[in-house]
């Protein structure tokens, strides 16, 4: 089991930019998959992205593709979700999420652990 926390949320204006951290605790962070969803008011989570455990297997959904990015350090168990040019609709809870395969993360499945999330309001 994998225990995950997440930071870098907040208020920021349509356009601009935030960094999402995951913190993950245990020794074997380096064999897990990791990846972002979100959450919208509403509405269902969503996959964003997702990595593999050696960096590579990056995959992510068509709404944020160009936007943003999605790496992580397994030096430091943590995984990284950089995001610019937000737009209102990328309004939302954001979760990290621990797997096995990357790919398995796009129909939200193969979901070890999950975070508890960290909101990211874009204003217009």
């Amino acid at each position: 089991q994998v225990q995950l926390v997440e930071s870098g949320g907040g208020l920021v204006q349509a356009g601009g930019s935030l960094r999402l951290s995951c913190a993950a605790s245990g020794r074997t962070f380096s064999r897990y998959a990791m990846g972002w969803f979100r959450q919208a008011p509403g509405k269902e989570r969503e996959f964003v992205s997702s990595i593999g455990w050696t960096g590579g297997s990056i995959y992510y959904a068509d709404a944020v593709k160009g936007r943003f990015t999605i790496s992580r350090e397994n030096g430091k168990n943590t995984v990284f979700l950089q995001m610019n040019s937000l737009k209102p609709e990328d309004t939302a809870v954001y979760y990290c999420a621990a797997g096995r395969l990357s790919s398995s993360f796009l129909y939200t499945s193969g979901i070890n652990d999950w975070g508890k999330g960290t909101l990211v309001t874009v204003s217009s």
